[in-house]
């Protein structure tokens, strides 16, 4: 059972960076042909934002099993878990669309 539960949560991490990384390369692509402003309603906010507080507490879950197995020092996992949380901030003020970016682009 327990052996199921760590693969689900490998699993869960690989696709979240997996999706992430497809995501930014799609949205880069994207970005450059997108010229109006999107905004979302305040109740789209809502939604959006209660999907992510859940996406990034599974998160946190995930970070702090790795901690509990030994795969992270608490250091590397408090520092992996303040980067998530500060993607969600980055998300909150943007009204929860996303401003993907390359490192190497200046922002817009």
């Amino acid at each position: 059972m327990m052996r199921k539960v760590v693969l689900s949560m490998m699993a869960a991490l690989v696709l979240t960076v997996g999706a992430e990384s497809f995501l930014t390369l799609e949205a880069s692509a994207e970005e450059n042909e997108q010229t109006e402003e999107i905004t979302l309603t305040e109740e789209q906010q809502e939604e959006m934002s209660a999907l992510q507080k859940e996406a990034l507490e599974q998160q946190r879950t995930i970070i702090n099993k790795y901690v509990e197995f030994g795969v992270f020092t608490e250091e590397k996992g408090d520092k992996i878990i303040k980067h998530f949380e500060k993607g969600y901030e980055e998300l909150e003020s943007t009204g929860f669309i996303p401003k993907w970016k390359q490192p190497h682009q200046k922002e817009s």
